[in-house]
């Protein structure tokens, strides 16, 4: 090769090291700004903390707003972003106005509008929101003085409201829609007196709706319907169990609507022991709930992968649902705050809204499964090992990741957990299902002499 034929060579691969280079260079400049960049992002978890009480036909509420989440108020500032003080009034105005968008309250469905209010800063150690009295005498105390330095986005805007209601015994509920793009990263911590005396604490995320903090019973119930039936729609565990219960069966009828409600009178005895307190306490327990629910599936499935004995599909569907009904618990830990003197009406609400959520299921899945058989006759066992098959497939994962949780769990803590109210729970829940299920079995179609009951033990056809 000649020197002339090389010469474009060196000029090209300069020319590449140099833009290499340059590259470089900005990749490492952005890294060195990417830390002072993010350096105002709000922390994980920002936490905004209100007292409320029902005082006759009024209701007092003090409400302390991380400065963090008040951008928009325009606080005036000096200096390198300190807030001045001196001149903060018609902004605290700004900022109290915000506040009381965020923390909406209505009674008996209408809206309120707070008819006095009063702001004040608050610097980020001050511990003042520790019970109602000390948070409403420091905001009825001096402002802060002109004198101290608070950073722009690091200490509190401190309000007390006033609204009134249209009678001592009004529904109160609490829309809290602060920053509602921030989802779950900002949080409310509420206590709430009530007008006997009484005292609730919730936990609020934005944006999920108003809701009502000490409901009747009808209020509640409504509530953990809406709440049973949802959940099993969102859950594609329960999901995937439901549809290998029913995979094998061809229509809907007695006998079938037995099996999912054994299912449901199963997961009903551990969800309401739970909700009184007589699961386990320890952090292995959920994993290994969880665990026991992939399990359920992946049994289901290999049961529909040989050949099914559907006569006693009941017993399996009782057996797992205590299993389930732990895993509904778990959800429920946070809902529970919301069923206010109402618990065990919203647990039992709760279990309705599950069943009608199953029967919904499946009112749409056994149509679809007919008509998939229908077309194809031939395939019909066929159909049933793909759709297991796939189901176990899944349900093996499951089970894999979640046995991984349970031993990282049960590494943490002592195993196995000694014998205490929750496994009495569950075996005594498990020996009474028995015993009644033994007694009680839903019948399909009766034949041979005497009306024995009779079921036929074939994958092809509904028992």
């Amino acid at each position: 090769m000649s020197p002339r034929a090389a010469a474009p060579r060196r000029g090209t691969g300069a020319a590449a090291a140099a833009a290499f280079g340059r590259a470089a260079a900005w990749l490492l400049l952005w890294a060195a700004l990417l830390p002072a960049a993010g350096a105002h992002d709000l922390p994980t978890d920002t936490r905004v903390h209100a007292f409320a009480r029902v005082q006759g036909d009024r209701l007092q509420v003090l409400v302390r707003m991380p400065l963090a989440l008040l951008l928009n108020a325009d606080l005036p500032k000096q200096g390198p972003g300190y807030l001045a003080l001196a001149q903060i009034d018609d902004g605290l105005a700004r900022a109290a106005d915000a506040i009381a968008d965020g923390v909406a309250w209505s009674a008996d469905g209408r809206e309120l509008k707070p008819e006095a209010r009063r702001a004040r800063i608050s610097l980020p150690a001050d511990p003042s929101f520790a019970s109602f009295e000390q948070a409403r005498a420091l905001i009825h105390g001096p402002p802060l003085a002109p004198t101290n330095y608070v950073f722009w986005n690091q200490g509190y805007v401190d309000v007390h409201y006033e609204y009134a209601l249209p009678s001592p015994q009004a529904s109160v509920a609490l829309d809290f829609r602060v920053a509602p793009a921030l989802g779950d990263r900002v949080r409310l911590d509420l206590r709430y007196g009530l007008a006997d005396g009484g005292e609730r604490g919730f936990e609020l995320v934005t944006s999920q709706g108003p809701v009502t903090l000490d409901p009747r019973w009808h209020q509640a119930a409504w509530t953990f319907l809406k709440a049973g039936f949802a959940h099993i729609l969102d859950g594609p565990d329960h999901l995937l169990f439901l549809l290998c219960l029913v995979l094998p069966f061809r229509r809907l009828d007695g006998y079938l609507v037995g099996v999912v409600s054994a299912f449901t009178v199963a997961h009903s005895v551990t969800l309401i022991g739970s909700a009184y307190g007589l699961a386990p306490p320890g952090a292995w327990f959920p994993p290994l709930v969880e665990t026991g629910i992939a399990l359920s599936i992946l049994w289901m499935a290999i049961e529909n992968l040989l050949q099914p004995r559907l006569e006693r599909r009941w017993i399996w569907s009782a057996a797992f649902g205590l299993v389930h009904g732990f895993g509904f618990s778990f959800l429920l830990q946070s809902q529970l705050q919301f069923a206010g003197s109402n618990l065990l009406l919203s647990l039992l609400a709760f279990n309705v809204g599950v069943e009608l959520g199953q029967l919904l299921v499946l009112a749409l899945l056994l149509p679809l499964l007919v008509a998939w058989r229908a077309r194809r006759p031939q395939a019909d066992r066929a159909i049933t090992i793909v759709v297991a098959a796939l189901a176990a497939h899944v349900a093996w994962h499951w089970t894999s990741e979640r046995a991984e949780a349970l031993v990282a769990a049960t590494g943490r803590e002592a195993w196995p957990w000694p014998p205490d109210a929750g496994l009495a729970l569950l075996l005594l829940a498990a020996l009474g299902l028995v015993a009644l299920l033994r007694r009680w079995r839903p019948r399909s179609r009766l034949a041979g002499q005497g009306g024995k009951a009779t079921i036929k033990n074939d994958s092809h056809s509904l028992p």
